[in-house]
Protein backbone atom coordinates (compact mmCIF):
# COMPACT_ATOMS: atom_id res chain seq x y z
CA UNK A 1 0.00 0.00 0.00
CA UNK A 2 1.17 3.29 -1.19
CA UNK A 3 2.13 6.06 1.59
CA UNK A 4 -1.52 8.02 0.03
CA UNK A 5 -3.63 5.59 0.86
CA UNK A 6 -2.22 4.90 4.41
CA UNK A 7 -3.04 8.40 5.10
CA UNK A 8 -6.33 8.63 3.00
CA UNK A 9 -7.89 5.81 4.91
CA UNK A 10 -7.15 6.67 8.55
CA UNK A 11 -8.74 10.26 7.50
CA UNK A 12 -12.02 9.34 5.84
CA UNK A 13 -12.53 7.05 9.14
CA UNK A 14 -12.06 9.95 11.52
CA UNK A 15 -14.43 12.38 8.96
CA UNK A 16 -16.91 9.43 8.75
CA UNK A 17 -16.67 9.48 12.86
CA UNK A 18 -17.06 13.02 13.43
CA UNK A 19 -20.38 13.41 11.13
CA UNK A 20 -22.15 10.04 12.98
CA UNK A 21 -21.38 11.82 15.99
CA UNK A 22 -22.66 15.09 14.30
CA UNK A 23 -26.10 13.52 13.14
CA UNK A 24 -26.49 11.82 16.58
CA UNK A 25 -26.50 15.08 18.41
CA UNK A 26 -28.97 16.77 16.15
CA UNK A 27 -31.84 14.14 15.94
CA UNK A 28 -30.94 14.40 19.79
CA UNK A 29 -31.66 18.51 20.13
CA UNK A 30 -34.78 17.80 17.21
CA UNK A 31 -36.40 14.89 19.33
CA UNK A 32 -36.04 17.32 22.33
CA UNK A 33 -37.71 20.46 20.43
CA UNK A 34 -40.53 17.91 19.46
CA UNK A 35 -40.94 16.72 23.00
CA UNK A 36 -41.25 20.51 24.17
CA UNK A 37 -43.25 21.53 21.20
CA UNK A 38 -46.45 18.60 22.24
CA UNK A 39 -45.65 19.28 26.28
CA UNK A 40 -46.40 23.36 25.07
CA UNK A 41 -49.52 22.23 23.27
CA UNK A 42 -50.91 19.45 25.97
CA UNK A 43 -50.37 22.97 28.28
CA UNK A 44 -52.59 24.95 26.37
CA UNK A 45 -55.30 22.39 25.74
CA UNK A 46 -55.29 21.72 29.25
CA UNK A 47 -55.87 25.70 29.83
CA UNK A 48 -58.46 26.57 27.42
CA UNK A 49 -60.46 23.30 29.03
CA UNK A 50 -59.90 24.87 32.13
CA UNK A 51 -61.47 28.13 31.01
CA UNK A 52 -64.40 26.28 29.12
CA UNK A 53 -65.24 24.85 32.45
CA UNK A 54 -65.21 27.41 34.03
CA UNK A 55 -67.50 29.58 31.68
CA UNK A 56 -69.58 26.87 31.85
CA UNK A 57 -69.77 26.51 35.81
CA UNK A 58 -70.46 30.35 35.38
CA UNK A 59 -73.41 30.00 32.85
CA UNK A 60 -74.96 27.39 35.26
CA UNK A 61 -74.37 29.32 37.92
CA UNK A 62 -76.39 32.71 35.75
CA UNK A 63 -79.23 29.98 34.83
CA UNK A 64 -80.07 29.04 38.21
CA UNK A 65 -80.22 32.60 39.65
CA UNK A 66 -83.13 33.23 36.28
CA UNK A 67 -84.80 30.23 36.98
CA UNK A 68 -84.95 31.74 40.76
CA UNK A 69 -85.75 35.17 39.18
CA UNK A 70 -88.57 33.57 37.64
CA UNK A 71 -90.16 31.63 40.38
CA UNK A 72 -89.87 34.59 42.75
CA UNK A 73 -92.08 36.71 39.73
CA UNK A 74 -94.20 33.40 39.73
CA UNK A 75 -94.51 33.53 43.44
CA UNK A 76 -95.61 37.35 43.20
CA UNK A 77 -98.46 36.83 40.69
CA UNK A 78 -99.75 33.98 42.55
CA UNK A 79 -99.93 35.98 45.76
CA UNK A 80 -101.90 38.60 43.93
CA UNK A 81 -99.13 41.46 43.00
CA UNK A 82 -98.43 43.46 39.63
CA UNK A 83 -96.37 45.73 37.68
CA UNK A 84 -97.54 48.42 39.88
CA UNK A 85 -95.71 46.38 43.16
CA UNK A 86 -92.25 48.47 44.22
CA UNK A 87 -89.51 46.11 42.76
CA UNK A 88 -87.61 43.98 45.12
CA UNK A 89 -84.23 46.09 47.25
CA UNK A 90 -81.20 45.21 45.75
CA UNK A 91 -78.20 44.36 48.35
CA UNK A 92 -75.59 44.78 45.97
CA UNK A 93 -73.51 47.74 45.92
CA UNK A 94 -73.13 48.37 42.35
CA UNK A 95 -70.91 51.98 42.90
CA UNK A 96 -72.51 53.25 40.10
CA UNK A 97 -74.17 56.95 39.87
CA UNK A 98 -75.57 58.32 42.56
CA UNK A 99 -79.13 58.73 44.41
CA UNK A 100 -81.33 60.76 42.45
CA UNK A 101 -82.63 64.08 43.56
CA UNK A 102 -86.24 64.62 44.42
CA UNK A 103 -86.92 66.77 42.19
CA UNK A 104 -85.59 64.48 39.62
CA UNK A 105 -87.46 61.54 41.11
CA UNK A 106 -90.53 63.88 40.91
CA UNK A 107 -89.93 65.03 37.14
CA UNK A 108 -89.94 61.25 35.96
CA UNK A 109 -92.45 59.50 38.89
CA UNK A 110 -95.62 61.39 36.80
CA UNK A 111 -97.88 57.99 36.40
CA UNK A 112 -101.47 58.36 38.70
CA UNK A 113 -103.34 54.84 39.46
CA UNK A 114 -106.84 54.10 40.13
CA UNK A 115 -106.55 54.60 43.97
CA UNK A 116 -105.07 57.89 43.49
CA UNK A 117 -101.29 56.99 44.22
CA UNK A 118 -99.43 60.01 41.96
CA UNK A 119 -101.85 62.58 42.53
CA UNK A 120 -100.40 65.69 42.70
CA UNK A 121 -102.44 68.68 45.40
CA UNK A 122 -104.74 70.70 43.79
CA UNK A 123 -108.15 70.78 42.80
CA UNK A 124 -110.04 72.20 39.54
CA UNK A 125 -114.08 73.20 39.17
CA UNK A 126 -116.64 72.46 35.93
CA UNK A 127 -116.31 76.47 34.54
CA UNK A 128 -112.56 77.09 35.27
CA UNK A 129 -112.31 73.49 33.12
CA UNK A 130 -114.63 75.09 30.37
CA UNK A 131 -112.99 78.27 30.07
CA UNK A 132 -109.27 75.85 29.56
CA UNK A 133 -111.09 73.35 27.63
CA UNK A 134 -112.06 76.29 25.02
CA UNK A 135 -108.80 77.80 24.89
CA UNK A 136 -106.44 74.54 25.12
CA UNK A 137 -108.51 71.80 23.78
CA UNK A 138 -111.86 72.42 21.81
CA UNK A 139 -109.56 72.87 18.73
CA UNK A 140 -109.52 69.14 18.57
CA UNK A 141 -112.51 68.01 20.71
CA UNK A 142 -115.17 71.19 19.87
CA UNK A 143 -116.19 73.39 22.70
CA UNK A 144 -118.20 70.77 24.71
CA UNK A 145 -115.88 67.52 24.12
CA UNK A 146 -118.38 66.39 21.13
CA UNK A 147 -115.30 66.42 18.76
CA UNK A 148 -114.00 68.24 15.63
CA UNK A 149 -112.41 66.90 13.17
CA UNK A 150 -109.78 63.91 13.99
CA UNK A 151 -110.11 64.71 17.47
CA UNK A 152 -112.45 62.12 18.81
CA UNK A 153 -115.32 62.93 21.08
CA UNK A 154 -114.56 62.94 24.85
CA UNK A 155 -118.28 63.25 26.75
CA UNK A 156 -121.63 61.33 26.60
CA UNK A 157 -122.39 58.13 25.21
CA UNK A 158 -123.33 56.62 28.57
CA UNK A 159 -125.32 53.34 27.60
CA UNK A 160 -123.88 53.08 24.09
CA UNK A 161 -121.81 50.20 24.38
CA UNK A 162 -124.00 47.58 23.61
CA UNK A 163 -125.11 50.01 20.48
CA UNK A 164 -124.15 48.62 16.55
CA UNK A 165 -121.60 51.97 16.91
CA UNK A 166 -120.96 52.45 20.18
CA UNK A 167 -119.97 56.00 21.65
CA UNK A 168 -116.76 55.49 23.16
CA UNK A 169 -115.85 58.28 25.28
CA UNK A 170 -114.27 59.25 28.79
CA UNK A 171 -117.85 58.99 30.46
CA UNK A 172 -119.17 55.93 28.50
CA UNK A 173 -116.36 53.16 28.23
CA UNK A 174 -112.94 54.32 30.66
CA UNK A 175 -112.86 52.39 33.70
CA UNK A 176 -110.91 54.50 35.49
CA UNK A 177 -110.98 58.37 36.28
CA UNK A 178 -106.81 58.14 36.64
CA UNK A 179 -106.62 57.25 33.38
CA UNK A 180 -108.12 60.74 32.16
CA UNK A 181 -106.44 62.56 34.51
CA UNK A 182 -103.00 60.90 34.18
CA UNK A 183 -103.27 61.06 30.22
CA UNK A 184 -104.09 64.52 29.85
CA UNK A 185 -101.50 65.82 32.01
CA UNK A 186 -98.78 63.93 30.64
CA UNK A 187 -99.81 64.13 27.06
CA UNK A 188 -102.21 67.21 26.30
CA UNK A 189 -102.71 69.40 24.74
CA UNK A 190 -101.35 68.39 21.43
CA UNK A 191 -97.76 69.57 20.80
CA UNK A 192 -98.06 71.15 23.99
CA UNK A 193 -97.73 68.31 26.19
CA UNK A 194 -96.74 68.76 29.96
CA UNK A 195 -97.59 72.38 29.52
CA UNK A 196 -101.04 72.05 32.03
CA UNK A 197 -101.22 73.16 35.30
CA UNK A 198 -102.29 70.27 38.39
CA UNK A 199 -105.39 72.92 38.97
CA UNK A 200 -105.94 72.83 34.98
CA UNK A 201 -105.80 69.43 34.56
CA UNK A 202 -108.15 68.87 37.65
CA UNK A 203 -110.49 71.48 36.14
CA UNK A 204 -110.65 69.98 32.26
CA UNK A 205 -111.60 66.56 33.98
CA UNK A 206 -114.73 67.80 36.34
CA UNK A 207 -115.38 69.96 33.10
CA UNK A 208 -115.86 66.43 31.07
CA UNK A 209 -117.44 64.63 33.91
CA UNK A 210 -119.99 67.21 33.83
CA UNK A 211 -120.43 67.23 30.17
CA UNK A 212 -120.72 63.72 30.52
CA UNK A 213 -123.47 64.45 33.32
CA UNK A 214 -121.96 62.38 35.92
CA UNK A 215 -121.43 65.24 38.30
CA UNK A 216 -123.66 69.02 38.78
CA UNK A 217 -122.13 72.46 37.40
CA UNK A 218 -120.89 73.44 41.11
CA UNK A 219 -118.68 70.07 41.20
CA UNK A 220 -114.85 70.87 42.42
CA UNK A 221 -112.54 68.14 41.43
CA UNK A 222 -109.44 67.59 44.05
CA UNK A 223 -106.80 65.07 45.59
CA UNK A 224 -109.54 64.72 48.10
CA UNK A 225 -112.44 63.47 46.12
CA UNK A 226 -111.21 62.06 43.39
CA UNK A 227 -111.45 58.45 44.06
CA UNK A 228 -115.06 59.47 45.46
CA UNK A 229 -116.05 59.58 41.17
CA UNK A 230 -116.38 56.27 39.85
CA UNK A 231 -117.40 55.80 35.92
CA UNK A 232 -120.41 53.80 34.91
CA UNK A 233 -118.05 51.17 32.94
CA UNK A 234 -115.75 50.54 36.06
CA UNK A 235 -116.66 46.97 36.01
CA UNK A 236 -116.90 46.86 32.42
CA UNK A 237 -112.95 45.38 31.66
CA UNK A 238 -111.76 41.72 32.51
CA UNK A 239 -108.35 40.29 33.26
CA UNK A 240 -106.60 39.89 29.99
CA UNK A 241 -106.45 36.00 29.49
CA UNK A 242 -105.40 35.77 26.17
CA UNK A 243 -102.33 34.30 26.64
CA UNK A 244 -103.76 31.47 27.88
CA UNK A 245 -107.25 31.52 25.97
CA UNK A 246 -106.08 32.34 22.52
CA UNK A 247 -102.77 32.89 21.87
CA UNK A 248 -102.46 28.98 21.10
CA UNK A 249 -105.14 29.33 18.36
CA UNK A 250 -102.85 32.02 16.41
CA UNK A 251 -99.91 29.53 16.02
CA UNK A 252 -101.24 27.56 13.43
CA UNK A 253 -99.93 26.80 9.69
CA UNK A 254 -102.28 29.51 8.14
CA UNK A 255 -104.29 28.71 4.97
CA UNK A 256 -102.56 29.20 1.61
CA UNK A 257 -104.71 27.55 -0.67
CA UNK A 258 -108.34 28.09 -2.47
CA UNK A 259 -107.47 31.97 -2.06
CA UNK A 260 -109.95 34.45 -4.29
CA UNK A 261 -108.90 35.24 -7.97
CA UNK A 262 -110.06 39.06 -7.26
CA UNK A 263 -110.82 41.21 -4.17
CA UNK A 264 -114.61 42.49 -4.08
CA UNK A 265 -116.09 44.84 -1.47
CA UNK A 266 -118.95 43.01 -0.21
CA UNK A 267 -120.40 45.16 2.74
CA UNK A 268 -120.49 48.72 3.69
CA UNK A 269 -119.48 50.37 6.70
CA UNK A 270 -122.40 51.75 8.87
CA UNK A 271 -120.58 55.14 9.72
CA UNK A 272 -121.22 57.32 6.58
CA UNK A 273 -118.41 58.80 4.66
CA UNK A 274 -115.97 56.25 5.24
CA UNK A 275 -116.83 54.09 1.97
CA UNK A 276 -117.63 56.49 -0.42
CA UNK A 277 -118.84 56.02 -3.64
CA UNK A 278 -117.06 57.31 -6.42
CA UNK A 279 -119.13 60.29 -8.17
CA UNK A 280 -122.24 60.56 -5.06
CA UNK A 281 -122.97 64.36 -3.44
CA UNK A 282 -121.56 64.73 -0.17
CA UNK A 283 -125.03 66.19 1.03
CA UNK A 284 -126.54 62.82 0.16
CA UNK A 285 -124.19 60.82 1.74
CA UNK A 286 -125.13 62.88 5.31
CA UNK A 287 -121.83 65.06 5.03
CA UNK A 288 -124.18 68.49 4.54
CA UNK A 289 -121.64 71.39 5.41
CA UNK A 290 -122.29 72.87 8.30
CA UNK A 291 -121.76 77.13 8.40
CA UNK A 292 -121.30 78.06 12.12
CA UNK A 293 -120.73 81.60 10.66
CA UNK A 294 -121.98 84.26 13.39
CA UNK A 295 -125.25 85.59 12.53
CA UNK A 296 -127.98 88.03 13.76
CA UNK A 297 -129.80 86.12 16.98
CA UNK A 298 -133.40 87.95 16.37
CA UNK A 299 -133.01 86.97 13.16
CA UNK A 300 -132.58 83.53 13.37
CA UNK A 301 -135.70 83.37 16.02
CA UNK A 302 -137.92 85.69 13.81
CA UNK A 303 -140.23 83.61 11.26
CA UNK A 304 -139.66 80.38 13.23
CA UNK A 305 -142.87 79.76 14.44
CA UNK A 306 -144.96 76.62 14.59
CA UNK A 307 -146.60 76.49 11.27
CA UNK A 308 -143.99 77.75 9.74
CA UNK A 309 -141.98 74.59 11.17
CA UNK A 310 -144.47 71.92 10.57
CA UNK A 311 -144.63 73.09 6.78
CA UNK A 312 -140.71 73.19 6.94
CA UNK A 313 -140.52 69.87 8.49
CA UNK A 314 -141.84 68.46 4.51
CA UNK A 315 -139.35 69.64 2.82
CA UNK A 316 -136.51 66.89 1.84
CA UNK A 317 -133.63 69.50 1.20
CA UNK A 318 -134.34 71.35 4.15
CA UNK A 319 -134.42 67.63 6.24
CA UNK A 320 -131.76 66.65 4.72
CA UNK A 321 -129.58 69.65 5.63
CA UNK A 322 -130.45 69.35 9.09
CA UNK A 323 -129.12 66.24 9.35
CA UNK A 324 -125.47 66.72 8.73
CA UNK A 325 -126.18 69.78 11.26
CA UNK A 326 -127.49 67.86 14.28
CA UNK A 327 -124.01 66.15 14.18
CA UNK A 328 -123.05 68.93 16.61
CA UNK A 329 -126.27 67.39 18.92
CA UNK A 330 -125.99 64.08 18.43
CA UNK A 331 -122.94 63.19 20.76
CA UNK A 332 -125.46 64.05 23.59
CA UNK A 333 -128.91 63.50 22.30
CA UNK A 334 -130.60 60.74 20.29
CA UNK A 335 -133.94 61.37 17.97
CA UNK A 336 -136.25 58.95 15.95
CA UNK A 337 -137.05 55.68 16.45
CA UNK A 338 -135.41 53.33 19.28
CA UNK A 339 -134.20 57.29 20.03
CA UNK A 340 -132.82 57.31 24.58
CA UNK A 341 -131.63 59.65 26.47
CA UNK A 342 -128.14 59.96 26.35
CA UNK A 343 -125.99 63.43 28.84
CA UNK A 344 -129.39 64.80 27.41
CA UNK A 345 -132.61 63.98 26.59
CA UNK A 346 -134.06 62.29 23.39
CA UNK A 347 -136.00 65.13 21.49
CA UNK A 348 -138.84 62.50 20.06
CA UNK A 349 -141.81 65.17 20.02
CA UNK A 350 -139.87 68.63 21.19
CA UNK A 351 -141.93 70.65 19.51
CA UNK A 352 -145.27 71.11 21.58
CA UNK A 353 -143.70 69.00 24.58
CA UNK A 354 -143.48 70.57 27.95
CA UNK A 355 -140.00 71.60 28.65
CA UNK A 356 -138.61 68.74 30.95
CA UNK A 357 -140.95 66.34 30.95
CA UNK A 358 -139.11 63.39 29.96
CA UNK A 359 -139.50 60.64 32.04
CA UNK A 360 -136.82 59.55 34.44
CA UNK A 361 -134.00 61.69 32.80
CA UNK A 362 -132.53 64.22 35.77
CA UNK A 363 -132.60 67.82 34.80
CA UNK A 364 -130.95 70.96 35.96
CA UNK A 365 -132.84 73.25 38.18
CA UNK A 366 -133.67 75.61 35.76
CA UNK A 367 -135.46 73.15 33.67
CA UNK A 368 -137.25 71.75 36.95
CA UNK A 369 -138.44 75.28 37.23
CA UNK A 370 -140.06 75.78 34.05
CA UNK A 371 -141.76 72.38 34.38
CA UNK A 372 -143.91 73.27 36.88
CA UNK A 373 -144.39 76.82 35.66
CA UNK A 374 -146.10 75.05 32.63
CA UNK A 375 -143.46 76.26 30.12
CA UNK A 376 -143.62 74.25 26.45
CA UNK A 377 -141.18 74.14 23.69
CA UNK A 378 -142.52 76.23 20.72
CA UNK A 379 -140.35 77.11 18.06
CA UNK A 380 -139.04 80.26 19.01
CA UNK A 381 -138.08 78.93 22.18
CA UNK A 382 -136.16 75.82 20.71
CA UNK A 383 -134.12 78.53 18.50
CA UNK A 384 -133.65 80.75 21.22
CA UNK A 385 -131.76 78.03 23.26
CA UNK A 386 -130.35 76.85 19.99
CA UNK A 387 -128.38 80.41 19.67
CA UNK A 388 -127.34 80.89 23.61
CA UNK A 389 -127.85 78.22 26.18
CA UNK A 390 -127.22 79.43 28.96
CA UNK A 391 -129.02 82.74 28.35
CA UNK A 392 -132.60 81.35 27.23
CA UNK A 393 -132.05 78.87 30.22
CA UNK A 394 -129.62 80.25 32.95
CA UNK A 395 -128.02 77.27 35.13
CA UNK A 396 -128.46 74.47 32.54
CA UNK A 397 -126.19 71.55 32.77
CA UNK A 398 -125.74 71.79 28.62
CA UNK A 399 -121.86 73.22 28.01
CA UNK A 400 -123.12 74.04 24.50
CA UNK A 401 -121.56 77.21 22.46
CA UNK A 402 -124.99 77.66 20.05
CA UNK A 403 -125.94 77.57 17.16
CA UNK A 404 -125.42 81.29 15.12
CA UNK A 405 -126.85 80.25 11.98
CA UNK A 406 -130.35 80.92 10.91
CA UNK A 407 -130.19 78.29 8.35
CA UNK A 408 -128.83 75.78 10.54
CA UNK A 409 -131.37 76.49 13.32
CA UNK A 410 -134.69 76.01 10.84
CA UNK A 411 -132.96 72.67 9.35
CA UNK A 412 -132.33 71.38 12.76
CA UNK A 413 -136.00 71.74 13.91
CA UNK A 414 -137.47 70.39 10.75
CA UNK A 415 -134.91 67.51 10.95
CA UNK A 416 -136.18 66.71 14.87
CA UNK A 417 -139.55 66.76 13.91
CA UNK A 418 -139.68 64.39 10.75
CA UNK A 419 -137.38 61.71 12.83
CA UNK A 420 -139.57 62.21 15.94
CA UNK A 421 -142.44 61.70 13.96
CA UNK A 422 -141.53 57.98 12.41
Amino acid sequence: MSKSLNILVPALGGTALILAVTYGLMSRDYGERAIEGLEMQVAASQESASDAFAKARESDAEIELLLAEREELQAIAASGGGLTEPAPASESAFNLGREALPEEIWAWDVDVLPDGRGLPAGSGDVWTGEEVFVDRCASCHGDFAEGSGDGPVLAGGIGTLANKDPVKTIGSYWPHLSTSWDYINRSMPFGEAGSLTADETYAIVAYLLYSSGLVDDDFVLSQANFTDVELPNAGGFVADDRPEREYIEWRVEPCMTNCKDSVEITMRASVVDVTPDEGIDEATDGGATMDHSTGDDEAAVAGTDDTDVVQAAADPALIEAGQGAFRQCSSCHEVGANARDRTGPNLNGILGRAIGSVDGFRYSNVFQDAAEAGDVWTADAIAAFLIDPRGAMPGTKMAFRGVRNEEDIAAIIAYIESMGAE
